[in-house]
């Protein structure tokens, strides 16, 4: 089994079996996304249905919840003993909208990727991502968009921010940083630290109402900027670049590590988080590989790359020393 995360495995395709597993892997997709639609969670708060009962409650057909609840069961998402059904502790929780801790904004995003994700022959044959048909929405998509990172990342910031030693350091700007998510995580383990997230001005909308509800809330400010377009303002012991380079190529992101360069104190480093792909051969992890794709769909130019051509990006930008961090998660690069 080939790792694909650190909660999912699949098996290489080297079979006609391992194909066929693999192309039905669709189905336990629809399943959950069926689910979301009928907000079955929700529905099922914290008590236990009989499936007559949850059609009912549901509109819909008895034989169709049964087979659906069934199908939730044996993945994990519902819990089901005696004929009732009730909640997983995820189901009661992330995937529940009446739970504090419902992911919607990202479960909505999840949803969008099913129509959009069989538009994909599209994009493979001309190069180009899916069609912009409503672009004066281009603002509520983008503060949907950014509220969706921070449902994503929320669990995983906490865990990165506990690799970075910032030590000696008092000012980090989060350049792209969207929610300001991670910044967060990293000002709460370094209290003498102040923050700056950088973004458009909608993302920084999100970031302002994450960042009121946040412990280490005080201790950032939001910097309005098109980081493509503009120099970077000011200059900062520590620059984050966390899920950026992943949405242009090559040449832009060096330009942009010119920038970050230029504005960083003497002495002071830029972080680099993003989905790097490790082997030598630019297939592992598969994760990132697929990742690839959702560039394709969605950016003009994105990619996923190599750990190996990000240091050197870094090189030709005037970074001396490249270092890795471990983490549990995906390993972030430094730059100095």
């Amino acid at each position: 089994m080939k790792k694909l995360s650190p909660w999912i495995e699949i098996p290489e395709v080297q079979t006609f079996e391992h194909l066929r597993a693999a192309v039905n892997g669709y189905t336990y997709s629809r399943v959950i996304l069926t689910a979301l639609d009928l907000d079955i969670f929700s529905v099922v708060g914290g008590q236990s249905w009989t499936i007559r009962r949850l059609a009912l409650a549901l509109h819909s057909s008895k034989r169709g919840i049964d087979i659906l609840c069934r199908n939730l069961a044996s993945l994990g998402l519902l819990e089901v003993q005696n004929g009732l059904y009730k909640n997983s502790s995820l189901g009661a929780t992330a995937l529940n909208k009446k739970s504090p801790e419902y992911r919607g904004a990202y479960l909505s995003l999840l949803q969008r990727h099913w129509d959009e994700w069989s538009q994909l022959t599209d994009s493979v044959k001309s190069g180009k991502p899916l069609p912009d048909d409503d672009p004066i929405a281009e603002e509520e998509h983008r503060r949907a968009f950014t509220w969706a990172m921070h449902h994503r990342s929320r669990d995983m910031a906490p865990r990165i921010a506990k690799h970075i030693d910032l030590r000696g350091a008092t000012t980090l700007l989060d350049v792209g940083g969207g929610p300001g998510t991670y910044t967060l995580a990293i000002l709460a383990k370094w209290p003498k630290l102040h923050g700056t997230v950088g973004d458009r001005p909608a993302a920084l909308q999100v970031a302002r109402a994450v960042a009121r509800k946040h412990p280490a809330g005080k201790r950032l400010s939001f910097l309005p900027l098109d980081f493509m377009v503009e120099d970077i303002p000011g200059s900062y012991d520590v620059i984050l670049l966390s899920n950026v380079i992943h949405i242009y190529g090559p040449a832009e992101n060096i330009a942009l590590l010119k920038k970050i360069k230029a504005a960083l104190n003497p002495g002071g480093r830029v972080i680099i988080q993003d989905f790097f792909l490790w082997d030598k051969k630019g297939l592992r992890p598969i994760e990132t590989n697929l990742f690839a794709l959702t560039m394709l769909l969605y950016t003009e130019t994105g990619n996923t790359y190599a750990a190996q051509e990000v240091k050197k990006w870094l090189t030709k930008a005037k970074f001396l020393t490249v270092t890795t961090i471990p983490t549990s998660d995906e390993p972030l690069l430094e730059g100095r």
